[in-house]
């Protein structure tokens, strides 16, 4: 049946626009760390191998990080609110396959859709987003309550996932997300406006959209699975070509002027490198308050908290006002430098560590970093980019954060593991995190590098020149 919902955005209503944007984006968010704590009970009930484990985070990466620099460009060319319900009701559905699925490889193939879904639905938010809000102060503030959601959700989700985990079973990790994705999808309809794509004529380009994806997945696979490097090199000519065929199609699914952007490529290539320190951290950091301090699931999510209320108060309460007062690249170099600092007293917690001593102060760094890192690169990615390629840029970034996460999962579980000699026991273990938070420091210390040296310095906007603008309240 063909939607013939119009919704007209006033100034009013965009702000619960932007919020229904986020309900469905924190579905999405959630559902990629809630996992990580029913990763045990899903083991015992459907009897997997820890390589079959494994694919149940996996599947869902290939899919997602494959698909969002497609999806982004098909929200510019179809309709980005189209794309965003498709991958809504996409998400939803397959959360409910992967509630009651009985066998593993149910909840594999499940998770892949879900990838799929959360790819059409995530890649084209935020290139909404700067549509909805084009003046500068207004664009600051939606992108920080944007970033807060991705922040602190990622967060947020291990807190839920102990709980619906010990409380009821690893299914309702799932299930959980169905009425959240129902109630998101009945909302949005009236309240996103329908904006006319540009026709896929103008950039139906199937070859390359087979060449990108291709390269994309491959490449996630092959971080996911050390073992599979020889992939790499394929993934890396189908990129080549694609970037060739780019160079010369007549109706390119990416305008190569895009990539021309000295800000664009910088603040995505920043993210990558942090992100992979900042996601790799998390997934570890689990692992070491669960196998080395013995704290149960649900201890565990609440141990994250002050990171997620301190990613929360920076993100909707300063960040855009710094990011207007000081310009995104200002606000960036010392949030990198926080999050530096934060890993590395992380990697110097010890097997008989104390939350409050050891981890604590090291989680309220990475939080405060995290919450103006993250709004300040979405603002110099989205930066000058044209509204026909919003969705596409939009597409990239969260392209970037995925490959980037699943990076840094994949070589600081590696040295963790490699550095723990194989052992068991607190001390083997220990060593092992502690030279993978050290490394995290690192790539987060080189992030802070590249930023220096890549992005170029903006005037910032004029507070006062802010101010004349009506100040707009934001409920979340």
């Amino acid at each position: 049946m063909k939607d013939r919902t119009r919704a007209v955005l006033t100034p009013e209503n965009r702000w619960f626009a932007l919020v229904v944007l986020c309900v469905g984006f924190l579905m999405i968010i959630l559902d990629s760390t809630i996992v990580n704590v029913a990763l045990p009970s899903i083991q015992t009930d459907l009897a997997l191998s820890s390589d079959g484990l494994a694919w149940v985070i996996n599947a869902y990466l290939i899919a997602f990080g494959g698909l969002l620099l497609l999806a982004g460009r098909v929200g510019d060319l179809i309709g980005r609110r189209q794309v965003f319900l498709a991958g809504l009701a996409l998400f939803t559905f397959a959360s409910l396959l992967c509630g009651f699925a009985a066998e593993a490889w149910q909840l594999i193939a499940a998770r892949f859709l879900q990838g799929v879904g959360g790819a059409l639905a995530s890649a084209v938010i935020l290139g909404m987003i700067v549509t909805m809000f084009p003046t500068p102060r207004e664009q600051a503030k939606a992108i920080a309550v944007f970033s807060f959601v991705g922040s602190a959700g990622a967060s947020l989700g291990l807190l839920l996932g102990g709980v619906l985990t010990q409380l009821l079973s690893w299914h309702w990790i799932f299930f959980v997300n169905v009425p959240i994705g129902v109630v998101a999808f009945v909302l949005a309809r009236p309240l996103l406006a329908r904006e006319p794509g540009l026709g896929l004529r103008a950039g139906a380009d199937v070859p390359g959209a087979v060449l990108v994806t291709a390269a994309l997945m491959l490449a996630v696979y092959t971080i996911v699975d050390a073992e599979s490097w020889l992939l790499g090199g394929v993934a890396f000519a189908l990129l080549a070509l694609f970037v060739a065929r780019q160079a010369t199609a007549e109706r390119p699914l990416l305008r190569l002027g895009l990539l021309k952007s000295r800000d664009v490529v910088g603040a995505n290539v920043v993210q990558m490198v942090a992100v992979a320190g900042m996601l790799g951290m998390s997934f570890l950091a689990v692992l070491y308050l669960q196998r080395v301090l013995g704290y149960d699931a649900f201890t565990t999510g609440v141990s994250f908290l002050p990171i997620s209320l301190a990613i929360g108060v920076l993100s909707l309460g300063f960040s855009a006002r710094l990011i207007m007062r000081f310009g995104a690249r200002l606000v960036l170099l010392p949030a990198l430098a926080l999050m530096a600092v934060g890993l590395f007293l992380l990697g110097q917690a010890g097997v008989d560590g104390q939350y409050w001593v050891d981890v604590l102060p090291a989680l309220l760094l990475m939080g405060v970093g995290a919450g103006l890192v993250i709004p300040a690169l979405m603002t110099l990615a989205m930066a000058g980019v044209a509204p026909q390629d919003s969705g596409l840029a939009s597409g990239l970034i969260n392209t970037t954060q995925q490959v980037g996460g699943a990076f840094g999962i994949a070589i600081l579980a590696s040295v963790a593991a490699r550095e723990s000699g194989g052992g068991e026991d607190p001390a083997s273990l220990v060593a092992g995190y502690s030279a993978a938070f050290e490394l995290a420091a690192a790539l987060a210390a080189a992030a802070l590098v590249m930023a220096v040296v890549v992005l170029r310095r903006r005037p910032a906007v004029a507070a006062e020149a802010a101010v004349e603008e009506p100040a707009v309240a934001v409920t979340v």
